[in-house]
């Protein structure tokens, strides 16, 4: 029983990795197709600031205000703000992408998101946007509290 319990979470564990790794090839090459110029955290999320914002940046426990439009890799746009209308929401009430993301800017800071789908919906569809998607948005934090 012990060898079919390692077995499995072994398998789950190179499930996992080889996700990981075809997410950070798909994230690569859309990098050097964008011409992208910015860096990884050591969970995957690829982020560019374009604008860095002053003032602190938020927490989980903070409230944000965001304008935001989110894309697939394919340039395919799936969801955002109207421009000028920012939405409202706890930063521990979104994806783990933004939950990482958005604290690395600052108020009145721009610029983009590429999340793997492991921080985005998994091997969920949401909507319009089919399982095991990596995302891009762009983002423009506009205040938080």
């Amino acid at each position: 029983m012990r060898n079919v319990i390692l077995i499995l979470c072994l398998g789950l564990l190179f499930a996992s990795c080889t996700k990981r790794k075809t997410d950070r090839e798909k994230i690569d090459a859309y990098v050097a197709a964008q011409n992208l110029h910015g860096q990884y955290s050591s969970s995957g999320l690829y982020y560019v600031i374009t604008t860095p914002g002053t003032g602190g940046n938020p927490t989980l426990s903070n409230t944000v205000k965001v304008e935001y439009t989110g894309y697939l890799l394919d340039g395919t746009k799936f969801d955002g703000t109207a421009a000028g209308a920012p939405i409202e929401f706890g930063l521990s009430q979104v994806i783990l992408g933004w939950q990482e993301g958005i604290p690395l800017f600052q108020k009145g800071g721009k610029g983009k998101l590429v999340i793997p789908s492991a921080l985005a919906y998994g091997s969920r569809a949401i909507g319009s946007i089919p399982a095991n998607s990596v995302l891009e948005f762009e983002v423009n934090l506009v205040d938080w509290h």
